[in-house]
């Protein structure tokens, strides 16, 4: 190689700009990264003592993956031979694409998607067909089915993030299933939802869903994503693209008890529904906005030229929401995240007093 590559390699790496995390802000209701604050304090703090108890770190976590596995596959109801776990999904979704993507692939996908997703097909020099949103911040699923014959991989965020737009059941299955090459669901936010493809994986061998600890369990910060796959691909996952330990293991320990208690899980996403509703009701009663529907725990609106404004005033109410401008064909976008009762009420009492 020339001399001075590794300078170009990274100056062209720094090009690429990378995933933009929201911005920290101290001492703030922090209503910007899509978190759940229904999961109570104690949860956690029950759940990781437990975890303590149950590990000794100067060991590597040898057949905790295995374990880890064995709840999620009672949890789903899928069989543990077709189910794998990463360091969060990000992680996953990044090894999928540096193993079974490349400049000769094209991948299909809706503009916006998840933007470590996008960041990571610019990073590895994927090609994209990327389907724009309408107005009305809905999908065309004869376009995916029409530009599917020009794409080698399919991925769809299900709920998309930022959006929350879910296409209906029955278009979704139909496309999975006429679609000739690797699929990939990613549903992050699929417990707030109206349904999962988890058992749709059961028959269809080119279909991997992927899904998360982080939102519906609270689990951010344990970064537990996992997958559901048929059985020879998550064999070669798991032995051979995946690191030897990709978890720790207070991690290990602090998803499987968590995944005991699902019963609690379910009350909290019942209460983000809930919650979900009421921003939205709340927020389209100003004609300032335009509110867009979802079914994430999220909701995205369009503050048009105010957008800037009305997100400083937040900031400076100690409420930090995220700016994201540009999304689709409107420019003045902002994402809240559901949060407690108490924390939703905070912020619609800001938006009133901001337009009332």
């Amino acid at each position: 190689m020339k001399k001075g590559w590794v300078e170009s390699k990274v100056k062209e790496f720094s090009l690429i700009g990378g995933y933009k995390k929201p911005q920290l802000h101290e001492d703030v209701l922090k209503l910007d990264s899509n978190e759940n604050y229904v999961i109570s304090k104690q949860f956690q703090s029950d759940i990781i003592s437990g975890a303590k108890k149950n590990s000794d770190v100067r060991e590597y976590p040898l057949g905790g993956v295995e374990r880890l596995i064995e709840k999620i596959s009672e949890f789903l109801h899928v069989p543990s031979s077709m189910i794998g776990v990463g360091n969060g999904s990000d992680q996953i979704l990044d090894i999928i694409l540096s193993n079974f993507a490349s400049e000769e692939t094209k991948v299909l996908t809706s503009n916006p998607t998840f933007g470590f997703f996008e960041e990571r097909c610019k990073l590895y020099s994927i090609p994209v067909i990327a389907i724009p949103f309408s107005q009305d911040m809905a999908l065309d699923i004869a376009e995916f089915v029409k530009q599917s014959k020009n794409a080698d991989i399919l991925y769809l965020d299900s709920p998309n993030n930022p959006t929350g737009f879910q296409f209906p059941k029955n278009d979704l299955q139909k496309l999975v299933k006429s679609f000739d090459g690797l699929v990939i669901i990613d549903e992050a936010y699929g417990q707030f939802g109206d349904y999962t493809l988890a058992n749709t994986v059961k028959n269809q061998k080119n279909l991997v869903v992927v899904q998360t600890l982080s939102k519906s369990f609270g689990l951010a910060g344990l970064r537990l994503g996992y997958f559901v796959a048929n059985k020879e691909f998550t064999a070669t996952f798991n032995q051979v693209l995946q690191y030897p330990y990709p978890l720790g293991t207070i991690s290990i320990e602090s998803g499987i008890l968590a995944l005991e208690k699902s019963g609690q899980i379910q009350e909290s996403v019942n209460i983000i529904k809930q919650e979900r509703n009421r921003i939205i009701e709340n927020l389209r009663k100003y004609d300032a906005f335009e509110v867009f529907d979802s079914k994430a725990n999220f909701v995205l609106f369009d503050a048009h030229g105010a957008y800037q404004r009305v997100y400083t005033a937040l900031i400076e109410q100690g409420i930090s929401i995220r700016k994201l401008g540009k999304v689709g064909n409107h420019e003045g976008c902002l994402r809240v995240t559901v949060g407690t009762k108490e924390m939703n009420s905070k912020f619609l009492l800001a938006i009133r007093d901001l337009l009332g």
